[in-house]
């Protein structure tokens, strides 16, 4: 296993979120989405032991050093194979369209690649995700449990060190965590 280290992309430093950034990252969250859904989803993914891996859950700082963004990696299954889930996703408002979220992301993705995961799935908007790589997850033949658009499943294969790139993607319905309620 590889360490998490921190790192600066533009003006946002990235890191794993620690101890003490629950509740900043629960403040994000709530400033971020109309409800407390997607709060209350991080808050239930990080008590459950399954899902929540230490290390895939990172900040994004803003030059003050407040936490600014937050994305999140957590174990889901495809097709019985381990895979990774994205979400939630948020940035302060005062901060969106900054860069913070994309910091994030790439952050969390980089984390995920060094542990040496395989896949990444994400149910989000077709405009956003394929600047990170994300693809629509039919192409592998991966489906999400409930209807949703094709374009909005996607699924990013990760070339992870110590993988056998000959080994298929794990293809199947997503299995998410229970927090997700699906």
């Amino acid at each position: 296993m590889t360490t998490s280290t921190p790192t600066t992309s533009a003006s946002w430093r990235t890191r794993p979120e620690a101890s003490g950034d629950a509740a900043a990252v629960r403040k994000v969250n709530l400033a971020a989405f109309p409800t407390a859904e997607e709060a209350d989803l991080v808050d239930a993914l990080r008590a459950d032991r399954d899902a929540w891996l230490d290390g895939l859950s990172w900040v994004a700082e803003a030059p003050d050093g407040t936490v600014a963004a937050h994305a999140l990696l957590t174990r889901c299954h495809v097709g019985g194979e381990p895979a990774l889930a994205l979400a939630p996703c948020a940035v302060l408002p005062e901060h969106q369209r900054a860069g913070a979220g994309s910091a994030a992301i790439r952050a969390a993705l980089d984390a995920a690649r060094a542990r040496g995961e395989r896949l990444v799935v994400v149910l989000g908007h077709p405009g956003y995700y394929p600047r990170f790589g994300f693809r629509p997850a039919s192409r592998w033949g991966i489906s999400a449990p409930m209807e949703v658009p094709d374009e909005a499943m996607m699924a990013l294969p990760l070339d992870a060190p110590g993988t056998d790139p000959a080994r298929p993607v794990p293809a199947g319905v997503i299995q998410y965590a229970t927090a997700f309620g699906l």
